[in-house]
């Protein structure tokens, strides 16, 4: 099963960083949720102006997937530190 968050409105990613945040807190006050398994996030790039933009990586092409594996995961937890 998957649950659709849903974040209306032109913002700046800080902005967006604080409404997923908010989103996630709270799944896990409210819904007792505190685990998952994958996510998606598409995001509409804009301009000041609110018109879209083309995101490029440093060679020119265009960006339209950003894959990440997760978070750091530090060398203590293998040796249980």
């Amino acid at each position: 099963m998957s649950i659709l968050i849903r974040i209306n409105g032109e913002m700046t990613l800080a902005e967006m960083r604080q409404a997923i945040w908010e989103a996630l807190n709270e799944f896990e006050e409210e819904f007792a949720v505190k685990r998952t398994r994958n996510a998606a996030l598409f995001i509409n790039p804009t301009n000041e102006h609110g018109e879209n933009v083309t995101v490029r990586n440093a060679f020119g092409g265009v960006v339209s997937r950003v894959n990440k594996k997760g978070p750091y995961r530090p060398a203590a937890d293998d040796y249980k530190l």
